[in-house]
């Protein structure tokens, strides 16, 4: 059953309280040492620009204002499963992009399909400790991507996977990526998944492609013949996404051939020091870390384990989002910081 719309633990009127109240806190890089920017202008963001997802919204520290709304948002890192993808597709639990994936062989999709049984419930455990999820989400992730080299992935089955796939982008996705293009700020797309599906459902579910976005995930290796051999660099779970993983990254216009390519490389990427990050997992927060930020505003995503997970998350997040609520709100508050 599809969950309900509105938040369990927040009644309609303490929510627009909340939001009456938003806080963005400036958040400073551990590593950085250098005294804050001036203050040009100080903005109180308007809970009436979030009204469209108020009811799916929580705040962790209400009553502040956003300062330097010139400055912040510079830079945009972004979960995509469950983040930029919803979390529920047609009232059933939708795809991700390793679970969208059909091998062409029903023995290897069986056996990853036994491993899913086995991990995710360990992967959306609010209970088990941090450094010993890791470990098993990395453990996991072996085992898949051995059984894709094993069972031999194609990326023909990788096209046809993504046309039969039960995944779609979050309502005003499009709407964000199109705000952010015009500004020309860098939008990266960290995910555990797998790159090589992620940038065909780029291709396949949206209407154009965005010369600003980078896709930093597991990338495949592909033979002559279209067969998938190895993969590149470390591997890349739910709870080790960082700018390590930034070699591996590429544009997605550069796969569809566009020819006005995004040219701000990833040295300047590093250089721009606001960042906002939008994840649905508290391990998402590491995916800005190296990135030597002077500010960030951290939008979580909570799409289950709502009464378990609430606490946690409003802690750790800035801003959280509810119950697969649309990308709306966070248009609104990207428009706030970058008029």
């Amino acid at each position: 059953m599809r969950p309900m719309t509105s938040p369990p633990l927040l009644s309609p009127s303490s929510s627009r309280l909340l939001l009456l109240r938003l806080l963005l806190s400036r958040r400073r890089s551990p590593a950085s040492r250098s005294p804050p920017p001036p203050l040009r202008r100080r903005l109180p963001l308007l809970a009436a620009s979030m009204s469209s997802s108020s009811s799916t919204a929580a705040t962790r520290n209400p009553g502040s204002v956003v300062a330097d709304a010139d400055g912040l948002a510079r830079k945009v890192i972004a979960d995509f499963d469950g983040t930029l993808t919803r979390y529920w597709y047609d009232g059933s639990r939708g795809q991700s992009s390793h679970g969208l994936l059909r091998q062409g062989n029903e023995e290897y999709d069986a056996k990853r399909e036994e491993l899913f049984e086995h991990y995710h419930p360990i992967e959306i455990c609010p209970d088990i400790p941090l450094p010993e999820k890791a470990k098993l989400m990395e453990e996991w992730w072996e085992k898949t991507h051995a059984l894709l080299i094993e069972g031999g992935l194609t990326y023909e089955a990788i096209r046809q996977s993504v046309a039969d796939a039960k995944i779609t982008f979050r309502d005003g996705v499009v709407m964000l990526f199109e705000f952010l293009e015009e500004r020309d700020i860098p939008v990266l797309v960290f995910s555990a998944g797998l790159a090589d599906i992620i940038e065909e459902v780029f291709r396949q579910k949206l209407h154009r492609s965005f010369k600003n976005i980078k896709v930093v995930s597991n990338r495949m290796v592909f033979n002559e013949e279209g067969r998938l051999v190895s993969f590149k660099g470390k591997t890349i779970h739910v709870l080790n996404k960082n700018e390590h993983a930034l070699d591996m990254a590429a544009p997605v216009h550069d796969n569809l051939g566009d020819p006005n390519g995004y040219t701000d490389d990833y040295s300047l990427v590093k250089k721009r020091t606001n960042v906002l990050l939008l994840g649905d997992h508290i391990g998402d927060l590491g995916m800005s870390d190296g990135l030597n930020y002077e500010n960030r505003i951290a939008v979580g995503f909570l799409n289950n384990n709502i009464e378990k997970s609430l606490k946690d998350y409003s802690e750790a997040f800035d801003i959280v989002y509810l119950n697969d609520a649309p990308m709306v709100g966070v248009v609104e508050l990207v428009s706030e910081l970058c008029p």
